[in-house]
């Protein structure tokens, strides 16, 4: 079958390689119709070991067509439309019996050598990502194993297109998750750094949790103002605001209730934000690490900061006396999927989430590096990038 591969580098290419079989009882093989890039992604095309291997297929968010189940599958048959959630969780462990399916104690590496330098103790695991997230074979690809299949995919109401049922898999839920990591409800003014897809899925799921005013943050003008039309929230452009001087003046000097940190590890540009270059004496941090440290600063006392990008794993010159003098709770993850995904399904049967307009450019497989192009640089006012395995390049 054909997959986006990584071929070393930042480099990729479309190859050929084994299709996926049935390896647990449990498992179920998917035709994958459509597949999205995601920021989480960037970050293992850097220079450096990433931790994946030369042919490793990337990409994590997908839905599709379930082909093959294992003899213990009950939930789904041949033939049902599934979008399936990029983490990879058992359903049965101490962590998921309790909502915390990220934090799987079977979903991720069984390897502890190679799970735990990262972050201390095993997690759940991702596809199209390295062995400490579990290894398994990514998305972008005409098939995928997906383990746990009565846990992990759920099915597609017929009222959801697929463009619209593939963010359900990874950046609905991501925003969803922000905005019950800050609590957000009624009356609350939300401030959410990045204007990406997980950022304006953030700044919506405050808006439909009850907030009253929701503020994004960002550099990218295209960006803003698609927050601004298809959502209805302010904006502020970081590259000409003191951004936590505007937010207290627009709070009544206090700041927002809740700040979000959803820029993500692919924002390279952050670190030309002049607050920050003030605040860290002329170091370059980049992407969310620089964001959370705003979100610190801006957030008014007694708040709540919630961490979603996939930013580096060890920040230094982090404002903790901010933190502790500021009253403030601090609190991050990935996303708990299997919560969240069938209520945001209804929500897209609705028309609540119209995820489907974040899908910028639609690309046949093939055209995978040059889709991560556009998506990495930003270029040509790029979102997110949606492919169709299944469809040949013309």
């Amino acid at each position: 079958m054909r997959a986006l591969c990584w071929v070393g580098g930042d480099g990729l290419a479309v190859r050929e390689v084994p299709e996926p079989r049935l390896r647990n009882t449990q498992d179920a093989i998917v035709r994958v119709s459509r597949s999205a890039t995601c920021g989480a992604d960037l970050p293992l095309l850097s220079p450096g070991d990433a931790g994946l291997g030369v042919g490793d297929v990337l990409g994590h968010e997908f839905l599709g067509e379930v082909v093959e189940v294992g003899p213990e599958v009950r939930r789904h048959r041949v033939g049902d439309r599934v979008v399936v959630c990029s983490v990879v969780s058992c359903g049965r462990c101490w962590y998921c019996r309790r909502g915390l399916y990220s934090c799987c104690d079977n979903g991720g590496s069984t390897e502890p050598m190679v799970a735990e330098p990262p972050w201390g103790e095993p997690a759940g695991g991702c596809y199209g990502h390295p062995r400490s997230a579990g290894g398994f074979a990514g998305s972008h690809a005409e098939y995928v194993r997906v383990p746990y299949a009565d846990v992990g995919a759920f099915p597609v109401p017929d009222a959801v297109s697929d463009d619209r049922a593939v963010f359900a898999s990874d950046a609905a839920p991501t925003g969803w998750l922000g905005a019950d990591l800050g609590g957000v409800g009624p009356g609350d003014v939300v401030a959410v750094w990045g204007a990406g897809a997980v950022g304006q899925l953030t700044a919506l799921a405050a808006l439909l949790r009850g907030a009253e005013r929701v503020i994004v943050v960002d550099r990218h003008d295209e960006r803003l103002r698609m927050a601004e039309r298809d959502i209805g929230v302010e904006t502020l452009h970081y590259g000409r605001t003191d951004i936590p001087a505007e937010l207290r003046e627009r709070t009544g000097g206090r700041g927002p209730d809740v700040c979000v940190e959803a820029a993500g590890a692919g924002d390279g540009g952050t670190e030309a934000r002049g607050f920050g270059q003030r605040l860290l004496g002329g170091a370059r941090p980049t992407g969310s690490s620089l964001a959370v440290r705003e979100a610190v600063h801006a957030c008014r006392k007694g708040g709540t900061v919630a961490v979603l990008g996939a930013g580096p794993g060890f920040v230094d010159a982090f404002p903790l006396g901010a933190v502790l003098h500021k009253g403030l709770t601090v609190r991050g993850a990935r996303q708990h999927g299997q919560r969240y995904i069938p209520m945001l399904l209804k929500l897209m049967a609705r028309d609540e989430i119209r995820a489907e307009r974040l899908a910028t450019h639609r690309l046949p497989l093939e055209e995978g590096p040059r889709g991560y192009a556009l998506f990495r640089e930003r270029a040509d006012g790029c979102v997110r990038v949606v492919f169709s395995p299944q469809e040949r390049a013309g």
